[in-house]
């Protein structure tokens, strides 16, 4: 699984990284982004590298909503954030999961499972 983890924080990201290889250490993380402009930038040229990207909701910049109004994006996300007022609007955004900080790592692992699950789901509904 290769994933792109979009957190302005350097210790979550990290943290969220060795959770995901604890989880499976076969993840490969592509991309650590920190803002809104880098992840643009990153996602209008590579996101079909991606399987999944953790997003966090509040960054420097902006809020991470405004990736998602300056680039179409069909990558599952995963929301991880330190607010739960979000939640609504990150429905709307199609999100997969929406885990508060601090992460923990059961929530971790059923959000990868819902991912995968959802994944095996839409292979076996396109071989139809």
């Amino acid at each position: 699984m290769k994933v792109v983890i979009i957190e302005d924080e350097s210790p979550a990201a990290q943290k969220l990284e060795r959770y995901l290889k604890k989880y499976d250490a076969s993840i490969e993380v592509l991309a650590h982004l920190t803002t809104v402009k880098e992840a643009v930038l990153w996602l209008s040229q590579h996101q079909k590298e991606a399987d999944v990207l953790f997003v966090d909701v509040q960054l420097h910049d902006s809020l991470s909503f405004s990736i998602f109004q300056e680039v179409p994006v069909d990558t599952p996300v995963i929301f991880t954030t330190a607010y739960d007022e979000f939640g609504i609007r990150a429905i709307k955004f199609s999100a997969l999961d929406y885990l508060l900080k601090p992460v923990q790592t059961q929530e971790l692992k059923e959000a990868v499972e819902k991912f995968t699950e959802k994944k095996s789901h839409n292979l076996s509904s396109t071989q139809l």
